[in-house]
């Protein structure tokens, strides 16, 4: 039986300072209950820390299957489109800065999107930009005759009705295209990240919104300045698309990663300078009061002898 005096509690310095005096000693580490045992792994590459920040495979599945259910109710429902409008003013706000403001390799789907598409921002930054476009419109044609006699106003309330067909019809029908698109690459490409046409939509609306400002300054009747004004709005709406596609299709073909972005690049600046040829740029008419021009005539009278 042991002593009592070899029985005691012995105090230890520094455990490298041990392993040094000591080195055949064994060591057993104790964790918390919360801690999980650290095993060595390869080290990650910084090009596969680049792929998942552009694409945003890092949270993709558990944000999918957030937002699988949070839209879980059935499409009848009025709670299913619910969903697509529950979005606060610091969300709306925090995209549209977002799009004004690219970040060179950033995702815009994956910085602000993803964790809450919505339908609010893109549907009234389009139906604003209807109004700022045909408004603006108007008043451009009355400023530009202002002070001509021969010049009678009248407004055309055509223009907010062609506009708002336009908008919206871009706003939704390229975006419907482009998703299916990435759709079928993503069946023959494995590597290629499809977004959904929601995000789509989203990234399409809130690009949109540069453009508000750029219609109510095309009021300046000067061309140089709306041609400026519509290259910096179309280079930075431009961007933001470009950007945010091009990482979904660059594990593509080469050139057909080009040309899908090349074509969503030509369809937006066919709207932009679609917009300003057709509502700022074209030729006006001058609404003249018709007057009837009755040629004289000569009534000879023949006279009986």
């Amino acid at each position: 039986m042991a002593a009592v005096d070899d029985l005691q509690f012995e105090e230890f310095g520094d455990v490298a300072t041990a392993l040094a005096a000591n080195p055949d000693a064994t060591t057993i580490n104790i964790e918390g209950p919360g801690e999980s045992p650290k095993r060595p792994g390869p080290p990650r590459g910084s090009g596969r820390e680049e792929d998942d920040e552009l694409l945003g495979n890092d949270d993709s599945d558990k944000t999918e299957l957030l937002a699988g259910q949070k839209k879980s109710s059935p499409f009848w429902t009025f709670e299913y489109y619910q969903t697509f409008f529950d979005v606060d003013t610091f969300q709306v706000f925090d995209r549209i800065k977002g799009s004004l403001l690219p970040i060179p390799g950033k995702n815009f789907v994956r910085l602000y999107i993803r964790s809450n598409p919505d339908l609010y921002g893109p549907f009234w930054i389009c139906a604003t930009l209807v109004f700022a476009i045909a408004i603006s419109g108007n008043l451009s044609n009355f400023l530009i005759h202002l002070g001509e006699k021969s010049y009678h106003y009248v407004p055309e309330f055509r223009k907010v009705s062609i506009a708002a067909t336009v908008i919206y019809a871009y706003a939704w029908l390229v975006p419907f295209a482009l998703w299916g698109f990435l759709l079928w690459r993503n069946s023959k490409v494995m590597n290629i990240v499809s977004y959904s046409f929601l995000e789509i939509v989203c990234v399409y609306g809130y690009s949109l919104f540069i453009y508000i400002p750029t219609a109510i300054l095309w009021i300046i009747p000067q061309k140089a300045v709306r041609w400026i004004l519509v290259m910096m709005a179309l280079g930075i709406s431009g961007s933001v698309l470009a950007m945010t596609f091009w990482p979904a299709v660059r594990e593509d073909n080469r050139r057909v990663a080009l040309a899908t972005i090349v074509t969503i690049v030509l369809l937006h600046t066919l709207l932009s300078v679609g917009c300003l040829a057709y509502f700022f740029d074209a030729p006006e008419v001058d609404h003249l009061p018709t007057t009837a021009v009755v040629p004289n005539q000569t009534v000879i009278a023949a006279k009986s002898s």
